[in-house]
């Protein structure tokens, strides 16, 4: 599942954070990239452990973690560390498939899914499409200001050369409680299904109960906690 959300839609979020990109520190994105991504990734990443970078990241934080649609669609166990990266001047990511696991320690996670919370005006900067290969298809994301792509990590996905202007994106990967991304698929759906028989008055109360205890039931079978 390939899932658009609007993330951010507020003017003065948008305002902050144009103002908190201004404020980074950045460096050679391969620095971050795996053995293979390395010769195919061409970006800057920012510097989130000085103050400028935490200062974007808390204000990134609720946004993303905090969202309804993403929070049905993923059911989140943990997310990664987030990274924020700039892309320009013919600069690219090809064709590359993410880690099966990230982190070290405490923080080793398996990457379910990763998502790009697009954060420059799409008017900007010219290229920069996320593309998204499926098995015999693919999709192309241009990605407005304020979107965020939710989509499996599993994909070989890749961004296209931005020809001008800069494009600036937040990356990051989720755990899902439920690893099955086709389990994940079917409670998003009923959990849209539950949200319509509550927004209306005539719904009888006893179907929303027995929805609510098969979601429920479904998760006992599915989740790993």
């Amino acid at each position: 599942m390939i899932l658009p959300i609007s993330a951010i839609t507020d003017a003065e979020t948008l305002d902050t954070i144009a103002k908190q990109l201004a404020a980074l520190t950045w460096q050679d994105g391969r620095t971050t990239a795996g053995a293979t991504a390395k010769t195919v990734k061409d970006n800057q990443q920012a510097v989130m452990q000085d103050e400028a970078g935490q200062a974007l990241r808390q204000t990134l934080l609720p946004v993303i973690t905090q969202n309804p649609v993403l929070l049905s669609a993923a059911r989140p166990r943990r997310f990664s560390h987030f990274m924020v990266s700039k892309t320009a001047n013919g600069g690219c990511y090809g064709s590359h498939v993410d880690n099966a696991m990230m982190g070290a320690g405490d923080a080793r996670m398996r990457s379910d899914l990763s998502f790009t919370l697009f954060l420059s005006p799409r008017e900007s900067y010219e290229g920069g499409e996320l593309v998204i290969h499926g098995t015999g298809t693919s999709q192309e994301v241009p990605g407005e200001m304020g979107q965020l792509v939710l989509y499996p990590s599993t994909s070989i996905h890749e961004v296209r050369p931005v020809t001008s202007g800069e494009r600036h994106v937040c990356v990051g990967w989720i755990e899902s409680l439920i690893a099955d991304g086709a389990q994940r698929e079917m409670l998003f759906d009923l959990d849209n299904v539950r949200a319509t028989l509550r927004a209306d008055p005539n719904t009888d109360p006893g179907l929303s109960l027995t929805l609510d205890k098969s979601i429920a039931n479904l998760l006992r079978m599915w989740a790993r906690p």
